[in-house]
């Protein structure tokens, strides 16, 4: 940490790493769960958004509006459990961090590239069989595609981050059921 932290900085920092939603991803299983929640609520918040701008139905809007909290909780909790790697800025981070964040940003694009060849190889294959107007995908394709760009590294984050120190009180009944391990 070269430069000084600002107020808003230091007000981050302790927001990232504060313990008390350390149960929902104290084990790598219950981050990813949360990870595949996320993604879940995701694409179905990315759908009802397109089917607000591009469909006619009202009640898509009342399931975007639904979504949108389970959402913000899903982030927030992945957001915890990388103590804020991608949301804190340089300066509030140590080198391990920034080379962490670097690491994940980097295999986040590179998943990336490959949606992107999946939506050009599919949209390329529909226009050729003559089944779909590609006018009619452009925009919905597109949109997805930088959906996923923009928070695949929170996803990768999530996955990717380590098991912190083991604390009985956080782990609970899974320290409990899970296996001694082998000598």
């Amino acid at each position: 940490m070269t430069e000084q932290m600002t107020r808003y900085d230091r007000r981050m920092f302790e927001l990232m790493n504060r313990p008390e939603a350390a149960v929902l991803y104290a084990t790598a299983r219950r981050r990813r769960l949360v990870v595949a929640a996320h993604i879940v609520l995701t694409l179905a918040s990315l759908a009802a958004w397109l089917g607000t701008v591009l469909g006619e139905s009202a009640w898509v809007m009342y399931a975007l509006l639904a979504l949108l909290l389970p959402w913000c909780v899903a982030t927030g909790v992945i957001n915890a459990a990388t103590r804020g790697l991608l949301e804190l800025r340089h300066r509030a981070l140590d080198e391990r961090q920034i080379a962490d964040k670097r690491r994940v940003v980097t295999r986040a694009h590179r998943l990336t590239t490959w949606v992107l060849l999946a939506a050009a190889a599919g949209v390329g294959a529909l226009t050729w069989l003559g089944e779909v107007d590609t006018e009619a995908l452009a925009f919905p394709v597109l949109f997805a595609v930088f959906v996923v760009h923009w928070i695949a590294p929170l996803w990768v984050a999530g996955l990717t981050v380590a098991d912190g120190p083991v604390d009985d009180e956080v782990v609970g009944d899974e320290a409990a059921a899970s296996p001694p391990p082998a000598a």
